[in-house]
């Protein structure tokens, strides 16, 4: 029997006879995922009992860590498995980067597993120093213009999100940019151009729903040289 004050979804998956896991047990553990789904994610093995209801996703796989009979949500590498097959590249990329810089699992373990093609992939690429999913986004979608990128480095007394080239800058404004904080990247911007960068300044919509117009921003920047410096 459950105490009155046991998580729903853990009360459920113990009802269906299932763990926790992928985006489910990911976004229980703090990790990035891209947007909030109505569907419950559980794992279970096949030719389990386990029967399919609304709004639940089975993922009937074998785990690459044996799961305890007791345990109702899924061990770590377990999940980062499921979300490599169960979401897009980018957006499991994201996850994986926020697993690895939480420090939750340690990439030289998930590479003595048997990773299928897709989880092998995002061990390739996934980089443990993005703090934010957003910029995980940026890795793959600018590493066509061959140009230097630099994530996280610090500049003018704090970090910015990513430097192309020598100095053109991006920032990217999460859902929260208000009060002392805009007050205080207000004041940054101005720091880094005083120094002779070019900063772009974006939002999360932008980037997550019109990366086109960003996308062009950034080509114009480079096509006037902004990204260079000065002669």
């Amino acid at each position: 029997m459950a105490l009155p004050n046991a998580e729903r979804l853990l009360v459920d998956a113990a009802k269906q006879g299932a763990v926790l896991t992928c985006v489910t047990q990911a976004r229980r553990l703090g990790l990035w995922v891209h947007d909030e789904r109505p569907l419950v994610h559980v794992g279970a093995t096949p030719g389990s009992a386990v029967r399919r209801r609304p709004g639940v996703h089975v993922h009937w796989a074998m785990p690459l860590l044996p799961r305890h009979p007791d345990a109702l949500t899924d061990p770590i590498e377990n999940v980062l498995a499921l979300v490599a097959d169960c979401e897009p590249y980018e957006q499991a990329l994201a996850t994986w980067d926020s697993a690895l810089n939480k420090g939750l699992v340690e990439r030289e373990a998930l590479a003595r597993l048997p990773l299928k093609r897709a989880a092998r992939r995002l061990l390739d690429d996934a980089w443990p120093f993005a703090d934010a999913g957003l910029e995980t986004y940026l890795r793959p979608r600018l590493r066509w213009l061959r140009l230097p990128l630099c994530f996280q480095p610090w500049i003018a007394g704090h970090r910015v999100d990513a430097l192309i080239g020598d100095r053109l800058v991006l920032q990217i404004d999460g859902a929260t940019h208000v009060g002392e904080q805009r007050s205080e990247d207000i004041r940054h911007d101005s720091a880094l151009k005083l120094l002779g960068y070019h900063v772009i300044r974006v939002g999360y919509r932008q980037v997550m729903e019109r990366w086109h117009v960003v996308q062009d921003l950034i080509m114009r920047a480079v096509a006037q040289g902004l990204h260079r410096d000065a002669p």
